[in-house]
């Protein structure tokens, strides 16, 4: 009966590490989102000032560069988004393994 007890126990320390991994992920991702956002502005004020104004080699510049770090941000999110699927699958492993010691 110990035994169980102690393996139960480890399982939810270990599920309460990964439900901390989780939040921390999302919490990245949402930044990473919220930097994307900032960043697709700049874009768009660049464009609009290109054309409002036609282009100086500067505007291009800045409106390359901020192109550049939002296919940046694009593939920091999508990686993160990987991470987050990676620990949610660990979550509900030990869930199910969780499961299993109370049907015992």
């Amino acid at each position: 009966m110990e035994d169980k007890t102690a393996a139960r126990e480890a399982l939810l320390v270990r599920r309460l590490a990964l439900v901390a991994n989780v939040s921390a992920l999302t919490a990245e991702a949402l930044r990473l989102n919220q930097k994307r956002a900032g960043i697709d502005m700049d874009v768009l004020r660049l464009e609009l000032e290109i054309g409002k104004n036609g282009t100086s080699e500067q505007l291009v510049r800045d409106l390359h560069e901020a192109q550049e770090s939002a296919e940046a941000i694009m593939q920091e999110c999508a990686a993160c988004e990987e991470r987050i699927i990676a620990a949610e699958s660990d979550v509900e492993d030990v869930d199910r393994r969780l499961a299993a010691t109370e049907a015992d």
